[in-house]
């Protein structure tokens, strides 16, 4: 099989990024990219991010996750703490995030360390989430092998029995990660491939090293 994309091609050229305009910490430049997409009306879930960790089998593996949550502090979402990812991070902590918003042309890649959150923030999300989700995160044993479909549908069945008007606990082992940042890189699209990227890096001193990145 051969499929050569060679000729696929698209200019970029919707804004730029200059250093002169931003501010000096990136969660606010974030937070700005992140309101225009969202006020764009051209993307459907404006907080899909990529996630990638390094397996206990030594390859890195991406997969796509939603961010619930961002602050100074850093960038959270929700997972099963046994699954692949979570048992990844147990080990290796250190993460990659990535947004690509293609209508916007514009990437922020992430690099930084993931920790689990306090217990009782989980048990807020938690209790926040439509009831069939509550039940969909206790029924998955998440990335183990599985028989068939129908082992999934018959134990929502029973826990559905099981919990008909009744509170549905959050799990042990299901949370939220918190990804503190230590470099986050801001890529626009622009003309002739020479594209603008701009890459915040933590200091000591826990300020922001601003540098601009050939394209």
């Amino acid at each position: 099989m051969e499929n050569d994309l060679g000729n696929y091609r698209k200019s970029y050229g919707k804004s730029a990024l200059n250093e002169d305009t931003i501010s000096d910490n990136p969660m606010e430049l974030f937070q700005k990219w992140f309101y225009e997409v969202e006020a764009s009306n051209t993307v459907d879930e404006t907080n899909t991010m990529c996630i990638s960790t390094i397996g206990l089998d030594g390859y890195p593996k991406n997969r796509v996750v939603l961010l619930k949550k961002y602050t100074y502090e850093g960038f959270i979402f929700y997972t099963n703490y046994e699954s692949e990812k979570g048992n990844a991070i147990e080990v290796n902590p250190n993460v990659c995030l990535s947004f690509f918003w293609h209508s916007m042309e514009r990437q922020v890649i992430i690099k930084g360390t993931a920790e689990k959150i306090a217990e009782n923030l989980s048990d807020g999300y938690f209790e926040s989430r439509p009831e069939g989700s509550k039940l969909g995160a206790i029924v998955s044993d998440q990335s183990k092998v599985i028989a068939s479909r129908a082992v999934l549908e018959e134990k929502l069945k029973d826990l559905e029995a099981k919990y008909e008007g009744k509170e549905i606990p959050r799990p042990d082992y299901w949370g939220g990660y918190l990804v503190r940042p230590v470099s986050i890189e801001f890529w626009q699209g622009r003309p002739n491939r020479l594209h603008d990227r701009i890459r915040y890096s933590l200091q000591d001193d826990f300020s922001w090293k601003i540098e601009r990145l050939a394209p």
